[in-house]
């Protein structure tokens, strides 16, 4: 692993790698908010990263610049950091990977990233995603997941990929452990589209159920499902002052409930976008919260 640098190797048994990846894969931050979840809940270690050089272009994915505590100017590269975990509870232990997802090389990135799960010994590596789709705030928030060996998708109770389109790391990252002959599979939250900026609490718990079943712990989610539930009265509070927003909501209800592949077109959806993210932030402002 030429750019991948390991602290260590650590020795896991039936290790469940776990990747998130900020970007195109991941509306309303909640796949990586359900990474690093995973790694709050076990105390997960770092013990490896990505040098960011060769994989970001820094006009797109810019670094930040922050003042420490002592007043010293601080830059903060994009991230990609592999974090392990023992699982005292389940039959797997576990490494989580979140990173960013990066603008060059994404067969080198993918292929050291394959190096990784071998050298680790994983049973299988899973990703997490969300992705914005016709579904409205006010129902379970629906996972889907795939694989694109069939066997594996059997032995998941997953559906063989069958995407065909534009694709990011993710995408890349399946088709190289497929190469190298390792179990993949991917679990994707579907977010509601017009709620395009904000996190989303209950795409995130939504995610880590499936997660908790695959390494056979149950983690507490009352906090996470306490936020969802203000998540959806904040923005109850914005649709009541846009009635062709109510009414879109609840053709989307409906189109939810009869599982219709055709999805309820929007009228001025710029506008419910911007009427509710504009909410939103007043009242995160309102309350202090940057």
């Amino acid at each position: 692993m030429e750019h991948l640098k390991l602290d260590s190797l650590p020795e896991l048994r039936s290790p469940l790698v776990v990747c998130a990846f900020a970007g195109w894969n991941d509306a309303a931050s909640a796949a990586t908010n359900a990474a690093r979840f995973v790694v709050r809940r076990f105390g997960a270690r770092k013990f490896g990263s990505f040098d960011p050089e060769p994989f970001f272009d820094f006009r797109e994915v810019r670094p930040l610049v922050r003042l420490t505590v002592r007043g010293e100017r601080e830059i903060t590269w994009p991230s990609n950091e592999a974090y392990f975990a023992r699982n005292p509870t389940g039959p797997h232990d576990v490494v989580v990977f979140i990173g960013t997802e990066p603008n060059l090389k994404w067969r080198t990135f993918a292929g050291e990233l394959v190096e990784l799960a071998q050298a680790v010994r994983a049973e299988l590596v899973l990703t997490l995603g969300a992705l914005l789709a016709d579904v409205p705030h006010t129902r379970p928030v629906r996972v889907t997941g795939s694989a694109l060996d069939p066997a594996v998708a059997e032995r998941l109770g997953l559906q063989p990929s069958r995407y065909e389109g534009p694709t990011g790391i993710v995408g890349v990252l399946h088709t190289a452990l497929r190469d190298a002959g390792l179990a993949g599979a991917t679990l994707w939250a579907n977010v509601p589209h017009y709620l395009t900026s904000s996190q989303n609490p209950a795409a995130t718990a939504a995610l880590l159920r499936r997660v908790s079943g695959l390494l056979g712990v149950e983690f507490d989610l009352a906090e996470m499902d306490a936020a969802a539930q203000r998540f959806v009265a904040e923005v109850e509070g914005a649709l009541q002052a846009n009635p062709e927003a109510q009414e879109y909501v609840r053709r989307l209800e409906a189109s939810y409930e009869e599982a219709a592949p055709e999805a309820p077109q929007l009228p001025r959806g710029e506008d419910l976008v911007l009427d509710i993210e504009r909410f939103l932030r007043e009242q995160r402002e309102g309350r202090g919260e940057g």
